[in-house]
Order: structure tokens, then C-alpha cells, then sequence
């Protein structure tokens, strides 16, 4: 690190997030070919809480010849200070300017990060756009969740990997390293390497391409030697991943369809991994992570072997993600004391079979008491507004649901007090799901709604937290929009759009005047679209076929649910990728 960087560092509210030196850094000095970057934007605890994140970059570091480093969106006091310096944004590991680099890949997990895309590139002096940057800088890619429908950030990458990373960014960067003695165009290499490896969609051949999958999750990578951050972060523990896919077929949920099949673990393997993550990081928590970590078949022996291993090394094991109707008091019995979280999306069983949401009055019914007889002291509920075919019936629900929580905590509590807390997003019709078709509501019906909640839940020991409404409108057009969004994006970021999903930064005016400002209308992707119109994110297979989606859609119309898939195979096409299961 040079002087000059290190009296910025000193100017810098944490500068812990930009030093690096974190315990069990890889060797950044071991011979290699290729240099990877791993660029996340947002803030170093929100990326460095990503195990995506995690796998990737140890992953690459432990390949011959590739040196994997990292760089997060960096606050706005260290970005004003490189800027007035006339200092490029850096790696954290070598302090390397990101021009250096072969390769690098940004994760990009959700759509209020889009500004920050640009935000990272004008830090670090690279052209926004794939077609402006000649073959000095290097090979820039994006995957993540968001490659669902890459197309409103496509133009600013030379590739988008769609899928398990361990598959095709591993591939990628190792073909890379392969073929660099042939001096290939970025377009030549590229060709190559979309014929050869799955998921690898090339913006400017708009290449049909399949999601790239790993099948086997106990054959796949997985680190025990984790980095140990230098601050607090977001989720601050050591965390093993149980399974991928969910099968629990919520209508409105991306990541249900997006993850599919479904793969899981062997409980021996995870009891392996836990052992190991603890002994080689000192964290106090462990956490078991999943979609549905409650529907892993060995969930039972899974918790008390690894509990016990815990127990032993004064570790505390957190087990999140459960579903209303299978929370089992046997399990969760060291939960004595701590908050409980559920998600019944919807306040009616109308609505909540029209999204399919497969549980019960009664099944929320013995959650909750369950709950209360293990000393449960505070509860959150998660609702989801503006959902197809919701009335005031279904905004009563969920009200009716918060008051049942306190008159159940009354009947079978063992804690002396009960604090509920409800929370409300705004439904937002996202690809790849049965909804994608769907409108979203006016920002007018969001702000209605939000204001009548606020009335009708003001109840003793029931506390109302709601998204915004006009940020929930951006994630709206950016879920569905097309490559015609990019230079809007690029827009914002130059009148000071970044950090979207951070309530103090986020500026809806000057989203507005961005898309005024090349004559397009928000509404246009917010509003309800034909079944026979051709969808951006088609070029890309991701498994679930769109006969299905539509067959779900309109069940959805019925009120009439579809079974989880764990139990009979629906036949939504994802098995044709492999590693899909049935109990």
C-alpha cells in the first residue's frame, strides 16, 4: 500500500473495509496466469455476508495459476477522496488497480444495485459500456441472481454467466488463463467459450445459452477456511449451505424457479463442514442456510449432530428460513427466549392459494403456539402487498393474523411479554415466475395500502414496517425492462443515484428525470404484459418452461394450488438439468 493510500484510509469512517489481511487470506503471492477481480456493489459487510461470494473466491484461489481478489462498492467518503486524488478504484487484497486485472466478475444480487454497476466502473476510469472498451481493459462479466433477466445491465458487460458459478465462472477464468498465449479478441475468446461452456451469454451475439448447474452438490466446492473479516458485517458467522432449489412453488418467487432442481447435501457432509468452519474461523455462530432450510430431509439428525458439535466448542447454531407449516418444537427447542420469524405472504388462505403458498390457518395456528410455548418473546410476520387479485378482505387478514399472535401468546405463552412485528413489501412481478405477466400496482395503490395498514394495525405489541413504495417501483421496471434501461441507468449515476437500496441515498426525482430525460416510461414495464408477447430474458434457457409458468398462472386465477414438489414432480421442466429429487 502506498502512502498516499494509506493517509486516504486514515480520512475514512471504516477503513477496515478497504485494508484487507482478513485471517485465512489465500496466498495473493502464489505464481499465476490469470488475475481475477470479484467485484460486488455494495458495501463490503453487505458482500463479504454473501456466500456466493464466499465459494467463488475461494474457488479460484485454490485453482493453479489464478489469483482471485475482491473489491466492494466503496462509501461515498472513500470515492470523494480517490476522485479529488485522482486514484482509481483498488482490489482490497494488492491494492491493484482493477484495469490490471484479466478478468473481472461482478456479483450482482438484486436490482436496486444497477447504479452502482456504473458507480464502480467510473471509480475505476472503465468505460460503461462493452462497446466503447478496447481489448487493453479486461474481460468484464456479471452473474448472480439478477442474470434472470440480464438485459438491463447486459451492454455494460462482454458476458453475463447465467447460473452456479462453481460451474461457469471457474470454467471460464481457467479457459482464459488457457488460451491468453493466443492473443484472441475478447469476441473470439468469447465465442469459444460460449460453445463450450454452459450459462455464458454474449450480449453481442445474443446467443441463446442454458442456465449452467451443479448436480452434485457434495462433489461441488465448498469452503471451510473461510475469510474472517477485519468489521462487522451484515451476517456475521459461519454459514453451510444445506441444499439448493425450493420446492415449495410460490407463485410469485424468483428464487424458487430460478434455483431449481432441487440438490441437496448428505447430512455426513454437512456435519463435516460445520466441524470444519468452526475449528478454522472462531466464529461464535453458526447458521444453516437454505431457501427452506425446513424442508431438507435430514434436517432432524442434521441439527442434532451438529448441535452437539457446537455445543462442544461454544458455538450458537441458528437455524432460519422456516415455513409456517413445519416448524417442529423438538428442533427449535433452543430457540428458548429468541425472535421467530414466519412468512405467510398473505392475510386470507383465498390469497394465499391463489400464490400458492401451501399452508394452513391451522398451520399457522400450531406455529405459533409452538412458538409461544418455547418462551418465543418476539415474532415478525412477512406480507406482501399488491398481489393479483388481493381486496381489502386480504389487507384485514393480515392485521386479523397480528392480533391472533398476541391472543395466542396470551393462552399458551411462557415469555411475559410478546412483541409482533409486521412487515410488508410490495409484490413485484419478477421473470421467471407464474406472475411475470402480471401488473404492478400504482405507486398511488402502494402509498394507499401502506396508510391503511398503518391504521388498522395499531394494536398493543404490534409494530408496522413497510417498504417504500417508490423504490419498489424502480425494482418493478428494472425486473422485467430491456437493454433500452442501461444508458437511464448510467444517467442516474452521473445526477448521484447510487446506494439505492440504502433508504438515506435512495432519490426517486432523480430516477424520474433520468428516464424523462431518453423519453421512456416506467409504466411501460410495470404494466401487465400479453402471454403472446416475446419476453427480453428468453434467450436464455433456465430451465422452467414458460407452458408451465402460464399453466401456473392461471391456477393462480382459480385459487387452486399445486402441490410441493418434494412429493410429486409437477413437471416444470427443470429436470432436464439434473439433480432433481423427490422424498
Amino acid at each position: 500500500m502506498n502512502d498516499k493510500l494509506k493517509e486516504i484510509l486514515l480520512q475514512v469512517e471504516r477503513p477496515a473495509r478497504y485494508v484487507g489481511g482478513e485471517f485465512n487470506l489465500p496466498d495473493m503471492n502464489k505464481k499465476c496466469d490469470e488475475r481475477v477481480c470479484m467485484c460486488f456493489s455494495d458495501k463490503y459487510e453487505i458482500g463479504m455476508s454473501n456466500i456466493g461470494i464466499r465459494i467463488l473466491y475461494h474457488i479460484l484461489n485454490n485453482m493453479e495459476g489464478i489469483v482471485c481478489e475482491r473489491c466492494f462498492a466503496p462509501d461515498l467518503d472513500l470515492a470523494k477522496l480517490l476522485k479529488e486524488n485522482n486514484m482509481p478504484l483498488f482490489s482490497i487484497e494488492t491494492k491493484r488497480d482493477l484495469k490490471e486485472f484479466d478478468l473481472i466478475g461482478f456479483s450482482i444480487q438484486f436490482e436496486l444495485q444497477f447504479s452502482n454497476i456504473a458507480y464502480m466502473f467510473d471509480l475505476a476510469n472503465i468505460p460503461y459500456f462493452a462497446k466503447d472498451r478496447d481489448e487493453s481493459y479486461p474481460l468484464m462479466v456479471a452473474g448472480g441472481p439478477c442474470s434472470v433477466n440480464p438485459m438491463p445491465f447486459a451492454p455494460f458487460f462482454d458476458a453475463i454467466l447465467v447460473g452456479d458459478g462453481e460451474e461457469n465462472l471457474t470454467k471460464l477464468a481457467k479457459l482464459h488463463k488457457e488460451l491468453k498465449s493466443q492473443h484472441l479478441t475478447k469476441l473470439e475468446f468469447l465465442k469459444i467459450a460460449s460453445e463450450q461452456i454452459d450459462g455464458i451469454y454474449v450480449p453481442a451475439f445474443n446467443n441463446r445459452t442454458k442456465r449452467a448447474i451443479c448436480k452434485n452438490l457434495d462433489e461441488t466446492f465448498f469452503p471451510t477456511k473461510i475469510l474472517v473479516p477485519n468489521c462487522a458485517i451484515v451476517h456475521d458467522r459461519a454459514t453451510i449451505e444445506l441444499f439448493r432449489g425450493c420446492a415449495n412453488g410460490c407463485r410469485f418467487c424468483q428464487a424458487c424457479f430460478f434455483y431449481r432442481p432441487i440438490r441437496e447435501r448428505k447430512v455426513d457432509t454437512l456435519v463435516k463442514y460445520a466441524c470444519e468452519l468452526m475449528d478454522n474461523t472462531g466464529y461464535e455462530e453458526l447458521s444453516l442456510s437454505s431457501l427452506s432450510t425446513s424442508d431438507y430431509s435430514g434436517l432432524k439428525e442434521l441439527v442434532d449432530r451438529v448441535r452437539k458439535e457446537a455445543d462442544d466448542r461454544k458455538v450458537k447454531l441458528a437455524v432460519p428460513s422456516l415455513r409456517l407449516d413445519s416448524f417442529e418444537a423438538e428442533i427449535y427447542e433452543e430457540l428458548n427466549g429468541a425472535s421467530l420469524t414466519f412468512a405467510p405472504e398473505a392475510g386470507t388462505q383465498r390469497l394465499r392459494n391463489v400464490i400458492n403458498k401451501n399452508i394452513s390457518e391451522e398451520d399457522i395456528d400450531k406455529a405459533i403456539i409452538g412458538a409461544m410455548k418455547n418462551n418465543v418473546k418476539n415474532v415478525k410476520l412477512y406480507f406482501m402487498i399488491g398481489l393479483p387479485t388481493e381486496t381489502k378482505e386480504d389487507l384485514d387478514g393480515i392485521a386479523n393474523i397480528a392480533k391472533k399472535v398476541v391472543w395466542l401468546h396470551k393462552q399458551y405463552g411462557t415469555s411475559k411479554i410478546i412483541n409482533v412485528t409486521v412487515s410488508t413489501s410490495v409484490f413485484i412481478p419478477k421473470p421467471l415466475t407464474p406472475f411475470q405477466w402480471e401488473r404492478q400496482i400504482d405507486l398511488e395503490e402502494m402509498q394507499e395500502k401502506q396508510k391503511y395498514l398503518q391504521e388498522i394495525l395499531r394494536i398493543k405489541n404490534v409494530k408496522y414496517n413497510w417498504h417504500g413504495a417508490e423504490s419498489s417501483v424502480l425494482e418493478g421496471v428494472f425486473a422485467r425492462a430491456d437493454e433500452k434501461i442501461a444508458p437511464v441507468i448510467v444517467e442516474a449515476y452521473k445526477q448521484g443515484c447510487v446506494f439505492d437500496s440504502w433508504t438515506e441515498h435512495f432519490d426517486f426525482a432523480k430516477w424520474q428525470q433520468a428516464f424523462d430525460k431518453f423519453g421512456i416510461d416506467m409504466n411501460y414495464y410495470r404494466a401487465e404484459i400479453e402471454e403472446e408477447r416475446p419476453l427480453p430474458w428468453d434467450i436464455i434457457d433456465n430451465g422452467v418452461t414458460t407452458k408451465y409458468l402460464l399453466k401456473e398462472r392461471h391456477l393462480a386465477y382459480e385459487a387452486k394450488t399445486t402441490p410441493n414438489c418434494l412429493h410429486k414432480c409437477n413437471g416444470c421442466g427443470a429436470s432436464k438439468l439434473g439433480g432433481c429429487f423427490q422424498k
